[in-house]
């Protein structure tokens, strides 16, 4: 359902990755949209608790703390007074279809200007597991042209047996024990699934299928090592 590298989570029906490149807000922005992604936006408390509770892949970067760190996320912080203190709020940076909570009062950020009237949201996580996985996080909000590591998230996908992306409406094999399983891509997941029936390899008493291609054997047999790879056709049901 995702691309290799992403998290799938089933309550959203979608996908979620960490670049840990170090990039400022609208490059972090460009960069979700090239994966046809966006800078992720959270529906529920249950989406973001799996979000913080992941073991994200992150480089050693010199912007980065190794027990907690921030991700741009898809929000801007509006500023609208600064008599007393900063005052404002959230807003949605890119809205989608869905309905999306907005962040508490945020943290400012040490990199905030003093010009600046629009503000972009980090999440901040801790990143050992004993406090990982209480869910512990904060709020900033921070200049928008520091660098950081950011969170995109995009809508499912078919991901076919070989780790390749299929478009809406094509077939593909998916993932899985059977590589004879032929499927059509609707709304992220395989649909109207056929299969096809391989003979038994000739003149092998003990074979294996192979996991990636149908109809394909490797021979097992003592003394028969020379009968590797036997391919069997079969038909479509």
């Amino acid at each position: 359902k995702c691309p290799s590298g992403w998290h799938h989570y089933d309550g959203t029906a979608s996908c979620y990755k960490v670049y840990s490149s170090g990039e400022n807000y609208w490059d972090a922005v460009q960069t979700c949209q090239k994966v046809n992604g966006s800078l992720a936006t959270f529906t529920t408390d249950s989406e973001l608790k799996f979000i913080l509770a992941q073991e994200w892949d992150m480089e050693e970067r010199p912007f980065l703390r190794k027990d907690q760190r921030r991700l741009w996320v898809g929000y801007q912080f509006v500023v609208t007074n600064r008599n007393h203190s900063v005052e404002g709020h959230w807003e949605v940076a890119y809205k989608g279809s869905s309905e999306v909570f907005l962040p508490p009062v945020p943290i400012f950020g040490s990199a905030m200007s003093e010009n600046e009237n629009i503000l972009c949201a980090q999440l901040q996580y801790f990143h050992l597991p004993s406090l990982r996985h209480h869910g512990l996080h904060s709020w900033y909000a921070e200049n928008c042209y520091e660098k950081s590591s950011f969170l995109c998230k995009r809508s499912q996908t078919c991901v076919d047996i070989k780790d390749n992306i299929v478009d809406e409406g094509y077939y593909f094999t998916p993932k899985g024990d059977d590589p004879c399983l032929s499927c059509t891509c609707h709304n992220g997941e395989p649909e109207m699934c056929v299969a096809a029936l391989c003979e038994k390899p000739q003149g092998c008493q003990q074979y294996r299928k192979d996991p990636k291609e149908c109809c394909k054997f490797t021979c097992l047999d003592p003394g028969n090592w020379d009968s590797l790879n036997v391919v069997s056709y079969g038909i479509v049901v």
